[in-house]
């Protein structure tokens, strides 16, 4: 199987799998995912978000899953338990696609990582 059809299949089942556990129905996109890894790395689940803080958890998320791939380092935790990162490297220019590429890799290997899926 090529390394395109496995992360293509392994995305979809991800989807799905999130889609059925945190929505009605609709499949989760991409930001929605993002959002949710970055939740779950802040780990205070249960409360709600104002706008600005879904921006730092998204930018959380982002940090978090390209760590792996050198472009970003954890630093501390603030004085309210929110995770703070460096840049190592800075992100290379992609287009559109390429990010989305990128960032699909990169959750699937966060959640395979995580057993969630195989």
């Amino acid at each position: 199987m090529s390394r395109d059809t496995q992360l293509k299949e392994r995305w979809e089942k991800l989807v799905d799998i999130l889609s059925n556990q945190f929505s009605q129905g609709e499949d989760l996109d991409l930001d929605a995912i993002i959002y949710l890894i970055g939740v779950q790395e802040l780990g205070k689940v249960h409360r709600e978000f104002k706008k600005d803080e879904k921006l730092n958890l998204m930018h959380i998320a982002i940090c978090r899953l390209l760590e792996p791939y050198g472009f970003y380092e954890f630093d501390f935790f603030d004085a309210e338990g929110w995770p703070h990162y460096k840049v190592k490297e800075e992100l290379p220019a992609l287009k559109a696609g390429e990010q989305s590429v990128l960032m699909k890799e990169a959750i699937v290997n966060y959640f395979l990582e995580r057993e969630l899926i195989e």
